[in-house]
C-alpha cells in the first residue's frame, strides 16, 4: 500500500511539473522529433506499466485482506479456546475435594481439545492466506510478462516503420 501510495504521489509531482514547464522549443541541431510509432509505442508501453502497477496493487490488497481476515480468524479461535480452558479451570474450583483429580483430568482435556481446534484454524487461515499469494505472485509475474510482450512488440513496431 506505501508503494502504491508513493508511486501516485510520484506521478501528481511529476504532472503537475510537467504542465508548469514550458513546451521545448524545436530543436536547432535538425533532431527530427520522435516518429509516430515512436510516439504510439511510447503511448503502449506507459498504458502496459500502468495496467501491470494496477494488477500489482490489487494483488497486493488481496493479499493483505487476506492476511487480516487470517489473523481474525486466529485470534477469535485463541480466545474461544482461552474461555473454554478458564470455564474447565473454574469447575475444577468449584469441585469437591474428592472430585478434584477427576475434574482437573476433565479441565485438562477440554483445554486440550480447544487448543487443538484453535491450531486448526490457524493452520487453515494460514493456508488460504498461502494460496492467495501464489495468486497474486502469479497475477503479477503475468501482468510483467504482458507488459514485456507490449515493449517488445512496440520495439518491433518503431524498428519496422524506420525501415519504410
Amino acid at each position: 500500500m506505501n508503494k502504491l501510495l508513493a508511486t501516485l504521489i510520484a506521478t501528481l509531482f511529476v504532472g503537475v511539473a510537467s504542465a508548469q514547464a514550458p513546451a521545448p522549443a524545436e530543436p536547432a541541431t535538425g533532431v527530427v522529433p520522435a516518429s509516430k510509432a515512436e510516439a504510439k509505442a511510447d503511448k503502449a508501453v506507459t498504458g502496459a506499466l500502468k495496467s501491470e502497477a494496477k494488477v500489482n496493487a490489487k494483488a497486493d490488497a488481496k493479499v493483505e485482506k487476506a492476511e487480516a481476515k487470517a489473523a481474525k480468524k486466529t485470534r477469535k479461535a485463541d480466545a474461544k479456546a482461552d474461555k473454554a480452558a478458564a470455564k474447565a479451570e473454574a469447575k475444577v474450583e468449584k469441585a469437591d475435594p474428592e472430585d478434584k483429580a477427576k475434574a482437573t483430568a476433565k479441565a485438562e482435556k477440554a483445554t486440550t481439545k480447544a487448543d487443538a481446534k484453535a491450531a486448526g484454524v490457524a493452520i487453515d487461515a494460514n493456508a488460504k492466506v498461502d494460496t492467495v499469494k501464489a495468486k497474486a505472485a502469479a497475477d503479477k509475474a503475468n501482468a510483467t510478462v504482458d507488459t514485456n510482450a507490449v515493449k517488445a512488440e512496440t520495439k518491433a513496431d518503431v524498428k519496422a516503420a524506420g525501415t519504410k
